[in-house]
């Protein structure tokens, strides 16, 4: 069996703390690890066990004596009592949640958030742009303005829980301590309230469901991933409760000349090896229109050149990135009788030569020396 741990370090406070500094402790720590503030979380819920404990001895000035002589030895003592499991101990229920759950009727429930997939361009993410997009989405019923019955019939608080939405069950076992569960009511299904006379439209619901034209602004500098939170346009909360919100999540459509690399967009242009031995101009596509890039005489295949300030702007819109064009050789594959006459004359006046390249030789050499 695991050691416990001290129950003034449980609670994070000093063994001369005042009633009053362990009942703020208490408070504070069961708000964090209440298993409503963490569902489904195991540790959150042992957690939420061993503050109760701690509480339940340290709060009883007769039990915090015995604890003081004797520590957890001393808790089978007369007087000391058994311990309710979580949710079982009524501190907890009368002085912090069962003032909130006496009000549960009046507690209006948030709807859901939602999500949209919504694909986009290379040039809207450059520029922005202004979208519609169709959401089917929960809206307050028209008829019954949210409240599920009928007109003017006003929601009954739920008999089998009193309105608080939970019903409470206790137990012994068979150590003699006594456990205690809550859990949403059947009836009502949590709500705190039954609709005597449902809404013919929502079915006492008290909300509908409608397809809808929403506009949602993409920024510049969007990319896959890219979120944009539009407030109250997800499901419509119950009882009239505030809406949930809608997320658009960004997708890049891949594009047909330029590939995306964060701020910075790369390209290919087709080059001819008169250019690239004489030099020239050549037009590139950008995303701004046409540009002229200057191409420097004896331009290699696979030369990359940059075009500052042609990418895409960041998010932040502090700067924009920069296109890079790399060329590649274009080889004619038909020659006209004048064409092939200059080609031949240039063959025989020594354009057949190569230079070598020392690094590529020593290369190739290397790698037969290897094997």
């Amino acid at each position: 069996m695991a050691q416990k741990r001290d129950y003034y370090e449980v609670l994070e406070v000093s063994p001369d703390a005042s009633p009053e500094d362990i009942k703020r402790a208490y408070r504070r720590l069961a708000r964090q690890h209440h298993p409503d503030v963490c569902p489904g979380d195991p540790a959150a819920e042992g957690r939420f066990k061993e503050i109760a404990e701690a509480y339940e001895v340290l709060s009883d000035p007769q039990k915090r004596y015995q604890y003081d002589q004797f520590g957890h030895l001393g808790e089978g003592a007369p007087g000391w009592g058994g311990f309710e499991g979580f949710g079982g101990f009524g501190d907890l229920f009368d002085a912090f949640f069962g003032a909130r759950q006496a009000a549960r009727t009046q507690v209006r429930q948030a709807g859901a958030d939602l999500r949209y997939d919504l694909e986009i361009s290379l040039e809207e993410a450059a520029r922005g742009a202004d979208r519609t997009i169709r959401v089917s989405r929960l809206v307050t019923c028209t008829a019954c303005a949210g409240a599920g019955g009928k007109s003017g019939v006003r929601p009954l608080a739920c008999p089998a829980c009193q309105g608080t939405g939970q019903v409470r069950h206790t137990a012994n076992s068979i150590f003699g301590m006594q456990f205690a569960s809550v859990a949403p009511c059947g009836r009502c299904r949590g709500e705190g309230v039954v609709i005597s006379d449902p809404c013919p439209t929502c079915h006492g619901r008290g909300t509908e469901r409608r397809t809808e034209q929403v506009a949602v602004r993409i920024p510049a500098g969007a990319d896959s991933g890219s979120r944009v939170r539009l407030a109250g346009k997800g499901d419509a909360g119950m009882r009239s409760g505030p809406a949930g919100d809608l997320y658009v999540l960004a997708h890049m459509r891949p594009h047909e000349i330029f590939e995306r690399r964060g701020t910075e967009i790369i390209c290919e242009a087709p080059l001819a090896f008169t250019t690239a031995a004489l030099g020239g101009k050549i037009t590139v596509p950008t995303l701004d229109g046409q540009a002229e890039l200057r191409i420097p005489p004896g331009t290699q295949p696979g030369t990359t050149f940059r075009l500052k300030g042609k990418g895409l702007p960041d998010l932040h819109g502090a700067h924009r990135g920069d296109q890079h064009v790399v060329v590649r050789l274009q080889v004619p594959t038909q020659l006209n009788e004048k064409q092939r006459r200059l080609l031949e004359a240039f063959r025989q006046a020594g354009g057949d030569h190569v230079e070598d390249d020392k690094s590529l030789f020593d290369k190739v050499k290397d790698a037969f020396g290897k094997q």
